[in-house]
């Protein structure tokens, strides 16, 4: 199986180039990312723990979804791509904001990312792909910011930057 590919990108999230995912993070390239929260009509967030065996971040608890964009999908697309294939729904997405982060991990990988986040909202269970997500559980925006303050450890490193930032968006945006 040839290994994906991230779409190596400016900050202004020009396209300039291809990479093997795995190379970018060795390298810390800046690419392409998207992340997805998909809430429910009780305003809680749906959170996936990462599968066990995940290269980075194995157990973590972060949002609904994310991944990369591939070569000629739009953000939208790619979205609604990877919530099917790691929580085996689709839904309906909407892009929020974009921002770029950096942040190496303790295995020598780096994530260095434009990241496109992007909200929808879906009442039913998932049904979670094992190779992607370990567990899932709906949690109010209140309990995830208590949680996240008293247990940082438990959470990814891109959802605790990108909730503050989703937590304002969501207090200005309830159903």
């Amino acid at each position: 199986m040839k290994e994906e590919q991230v779409i190596l990108v400016n900050t202004n999230d020009e396209p300039i180039g291809l990479m093997n995912k795995l190379e970018a993070h060795e390298k810390a390239v800046l690419h392409r990312a998207f992340s997805v929260f998909v809430l429910n009509d009780k305003n809680e967030v749906m959170l996936q723990q990462r599968a066990h065996h995940k290269y980075h971040s194995p157990l973590l608890w972060t949002n609904t979804c994310c991944s990369h964009q591939r070569a000629g999908e739009t953000n939208l697309e790619a979205g609604k791509r990877r919530l099917e294939e790691e929580m085996g729904f689709v839904t309906d997405l909407k892009e929020l904001f974009h921002f770029i982060y950096k942040a190496p991990f303790d295995n020598g990988l780096t994530e260095h990312e434009l990241d496109h986040v992007m909200i929808g909202y879906y009442n039913g269970e998932p049904n979670i792909n094992p190779d992607e997500v370990e567990s899932w559980k709906w949690m109010d925006i209140e309990t995830i910011r208590e949680d996240m303050k008293n247990q940082p450890e438990l959470y990814t490193v891109w959802f605790k930057i990108i909730f503050d930032e989703f937590y304002h968006y969501l207090e200005d945006h309830k159903l």
